[in-house]
C-alpha cells in the first residue's frame, strides 16, 4: 500500500522516525534498503549561525540517498523557521517536516519541540511561514507532534486541524504528552481522534517494536502509516518484517547472521565516510553496542569496543565476533517484543 505525499509515491507505509544522533544518512540509507518506504533526517536547527557547523553540513548532507529526502527542521521563531525551509530545500530536501515532538529538556527550554504546543498562536504561526516558504518550490510541509503538553492538556485534535488548514500535508502523532517523556505506555486513542478529524494522512508512532504491534496500532487508531523509532535501533530490518507480517500473516525468519554481519561492516564504512576515522569510531560505538546487546557474550564485546579508537580494528572486531556468532547459530535469535527499549533522550529526541 502507497501513500502520496505532495507529488511524492511513498513505497510502503512503514516510516523510520527523525533521531537525533541516530538517523543520519547512512542509517537511513539502511533503513529503507531493509523495507523503510520513508525516513526523515535528524531535525536541522533553523539557527542561521550554526548551519556552518559540522553538525549541521554532516545533517543536511544527502549525496546519493534515495527520494524523497524528508528534512526535520526545529525552532521558535517563524520568520527563522521560513529562512530555514529555503536553505534546506535548496540543499535537496523534497519535504520538511516540522518538529513539535521532541521532548528533550535542552529543546523545550527554548520553547521548540513539543514545548511549541502550549503555544497554540505560535505554534501555527511558524507552521503558516513555513508551508508558505515551501509552496513556491513545490515541497510539500508535515510535522510531527505530541498528543499535548500534558495529561490534562491533549491539544493534538484541534492543533492538527489548524495545522491541516494551515497546509500541511501529513501529520505524525507520538502517543504521549510531553510531560511523560518516553515513560510509561503511549495511547492511541489521541491518535484516532486526530485521524478522524483531519483529511490528510496520518502516522501513528510510539512503541511500535513488532509485526503485530504495528497490525494493532494500525487497527486502533485507523492511521495510514506507523513511524519506529527505537526498534530499529541494532534492528534495522524490523521494516521487512512488519512489512512480511501485514501482507502474509506470518512471521519472516530471522535474517542470517551472515547477512547482520555484512550489513553492519557495510554501515560502518558508510558511517566512517560521513563521520571521518576520529568521530566515526567513537559514534559508531553506539550502533554497534544497539546491534549486540541482546546476543550471546554481546555485553562483554561492547564493553571491549568502547576501548578501540581505530575504524580499522573496530572493523576487524565486529567480523571477528560475527563469525564467532555464525559458528554458533545460523540466524539471529528471534525478537521479543515485550523488551524493553531503551536510549538516552538525546538519542531518542523527535522519535519513538
Amino acid at each position: 500500500m502507497t501513500l502520496q505525499i505532495g507529488t511524492h509515491t511513498l513505497e510502503n507505509r512503514l516510516f523510520a522516525a527523525p533521531m537525533a544522533g541516530v538517523t543520519d544518512r547512512p542509517f537511513r540509507m539502511l533503513c529503507r534498503e531493509l523495507g523503510a518506504g520513508y525516513a526523515v533526517s535528524e531535525m536541522v536547527t533553523s539557527r542561521r549561525e550554526l548551519w556552518g557547523t559540522l553538525k549541521t553540513s554532516r545533517r543536511a548532507n544527502h549525496d546519493g540517498e534515495p527520494g524523497p529526502i524528508a528534512v526535520q527542521i526545529a525552532g521558535t521563531d517563524a520568520a527563522m523557521m521560513a529562512e530555514a525551509t529555503v536553505y534546506n530545500i535548496e540543499r535537496g530536501a523534497q519535504i520538511i517536516d516540522i518538529n513539535m515532538g521532541c521532548p528533550a529538556k535542552k529543546v523545550c527550554n527554548k520553547w521548540a519541540g513539543s514545548a511549541l504546543m502550549r503555544d497554540e498562536p505560535l505554534a501555527l504561526e511558524i507552521v503558516q511561514a513555513v508551508v508558505d516558504a515551501a509552496q513556491p518550490f513545490n515541497v510539500p510541509v508535515t510535522l510531527k507532534m505530541r498528543t499535548g503538553w500534558s495529561e490534562d492538556n491533549r491539544n493534538a485534535v484541534k492543533l492538527a486541524r489548524d495545522f491541516e488548514s494551515a497546509g500541511v500535508q501529513m501529520l505524525t502523532v507520538h502517543g504521549r504528552t510531553r510531560e511523560q517523556g518516553y515513560k510509561g505506555h503511549a495511547e492511541y486513542d489521541t491518535i484516532a481522534a486526530v485521524k478522524a478529524a483531519v483529511r490528510v494522512p496520518v502516522v501513528a508512532n510510539g512503541d511500535i517494536n513488532s509485526p503485530e504491534k504495528a497490525r494493532d496500532v494500525l487497527a486502533a487508531t485507523g492511521a495510514d502509516a506507523v513511524m519506529i523509532g527505537r526498534a530499529a535501533q541494532g534492528r534495522p530490518w524490523i521494516f521487512r518484517e512488519i512489512a512480511h507480517f501485514l501482507e502474509t500473516g506470518t512471521h519472516r525468519a530471522p535474517p542470517l547472521v551472515a547477512e547482520v554481519r555484512r550489513l553492519l561492516l557495510d554501515h560502518l564504512v558508510e558511517h566512517y565516510a560521513l563521520y571521518g576515522d576520529f568521530s566515526g569510531v567513537r559514534t559508531a560505538r553506539k550502533h554497534i553496542g544497539w546491534y549486540v546487546r541482546t546476543l550471546p557474550d554481546g555485553e562483554a564485546f561492547r564493553g571491549r569496543m568502547n576501548t578501540i579508537e581505530d575504524c580499522a580494528e573496530q572493523l576487524r572486531a565486529v567480523g571477528d565476533y560475527f563469525d564467532g556468532l555464525a559458528d554458533r547459530m545460523d540466524r539471529m535469535p528471534a525478537h521479543q517484543a515485550a523488551e524493553e527499549l531503551s536510549g538516552e533522550e538525546e538519542a531518542a529526541c523527535a522519535v519513538d
